[in-house]
């Protein structure tokens, strides 16, 4: 009998194959490149059909979490995130655009006064109250891209206060600051110790890092400083001329 108030139907067996590899994944015992359990070895451990563990990896292939070579076996895919240039898209809609779950870190949100530096990047003087907020986003558990922003205060109040492990900095500024005009600067760095350690990868290895800068009635209300790991993103776009 269907319960709709109390307990549902219970889960699906290739759902439950296909839980158990993507929190593998997210608990990080599965990365990039892994082996995965072969049909047969998920037949045993779940007892289920053939039938059954076939459809849980294709799901997760087509889904792009895993890869499957003939004759080799099946792996962890990497997860090869593109982001794009021209066109300003929300991070968290493009990870789920593939199927996979985005997640974030907050690493810091505060409100602060500007410095000379920070200041400079704004256009503003020194003193000028700006929000600093250090954000870690993930797809599928893997990190691939730190976030760090600087956002003029009076031009979107209560950033601070925001829950941005529910919402991301761009969803609320759309909404605070109607984009009016972007910038932006692409360039290969490498990763200082912090920078690597947040994005769990070696300080030997060699970023994508996106400055976008944006405007909004005729001002210049935001900068960021977005990295991504080079291994695991890429940015593409495409326009008529």
């Amino acid at each position: 009998m269907d319960d709709r108030y109390g307990r549902g139907a219970p889960e699906p067996l290739y759902a439950a194959i296909k839980k158990y590899v993507v929190d593998g994944i997210a608990r990080g015992d599965l990365r990039p490149g892994d082996r995965v359990e072969s049909e047969a070895e998920l037949i045993k451990k779940f007892g289920v059909s053939r039938m059954t563990a076939h459809r849980a990896l294709r799901e997760l292939q087509n889904s792009g979490i895993l890869t499957r070579l003939p004759g080799v076996g099946t792996f962890v895919a990497d997860p090869s995130a593109k982001g794009h240039i021209i066109e300003i898209r929300n991070i968290a809609d493009e990870i789920r655009s593939r199927g996979h779950q985005h997640g974030s870190y907050v690493v810091k949100n505060v409100a602060e006064k500007a410095s000379k530096k920070t200041g400079s990047m704004l256009g503003v003087e020194p003193g000028t109250q700006l929000f600093h907020s250090v954000i870690v986003h993930s797809e599928a558990g893997i990190p691939i891209q730190l976030e760090e922003r600087f956002v003029l205060a009076e031009i979107a109040p209560g950033y601070d206060k925001v829950d941005f492990t529910s919402i991301t900095p761009n969803e609320f500024l759309t909404r605070a600051a109607p984009l009016e005009r972007v910038d932006h600067v692409v360039r290969a760095v490498m990763p200082d110790r912090d920078v690597a350690a947040l994005l769990d990868i070696e300080t030997v290895e060699p970023c994508l890092l996106l400055i976008r800068q944006t405007w909004s009635r005729s001002r210049l209300v935001s900068y960021a400083r977005l990295t991504h790991p080079g291994s695991r993103f890429e940015f593409e776009d495409s326009f008529t001329v």
